[in-house]
């Protein structure tokens, strides 16, 4: 099997959040064993998040997974507007560096593209995180300005064009 073939997101719904809050792996899929996907507080907040925007807009959220493990989430962190999608998304610390999430995000971007309400993907990476700016640099993701977070601090904003 390809790497192409092991990455994939699958939807995060309700059910499946209230299982990953548990502890428990939703779908007959597997935890990461060595590390948290996301914290609690995170869990908790993108599950919030996730029943928001679904409201409006769904899929609002993803497991990404990987040879049955799920390894990290994805999400649109904001209610769409005017076909714009703002991302975010995670990955467990053990599983960092192994390509998992450039796959991943390719994937949600053949999502964007085969979806009319879509016309842009957008994301915002942390000044200092070159793996996450390199994640959307092999995803055609052009840089489109930047901006200071209260929280996050410096910024730098990207954009991928679905349409």
């Amino acid at each position: 099997m390809s790497n192409v073939e092991k990455t994939m997101i699958i939807e995060l719904t309700t059910h499946a959040f209230e299982a990953l809050l548990k502890g428990i792996a939703p779908r007959n899929l597997r935890l990461v064993q060595d590390s948290a996907i996301a914290p609690p507080e995170i869990l908790e907040m993108l599950n919030r998040l996730a029943t928001e925007i679904s409201a409006e807009f769904s899929p609002s959220a993803w497991m990404i997974v990987e040879d049955g493990e799920i390894v990290g989430l994805c999400s649109i962190v904001r209610v769409p507007q005017d076909g714009n999608i703002h991302i975010g998304y995670g990955i467990a610390p053990s599983r960092r560096g192994r390509g998992c999430t450039a796959r991943a995000i390719g994937q949600l971007l053949a999502w964007g593209r085969s979806d009319p309400r879509v016309a842009l993907i957008s994301a915002e990476t942390g000044v200092a995180n070159i793996a996450s700016q390199r994640v959307l640099e092999r995803n055609g993701f052009i840089r489109a300005g930047e901006r200071i977070d209260a929280e996050d601090g410096p910024l730098i904003c990207w954009e991928a064009i679905t349409v």
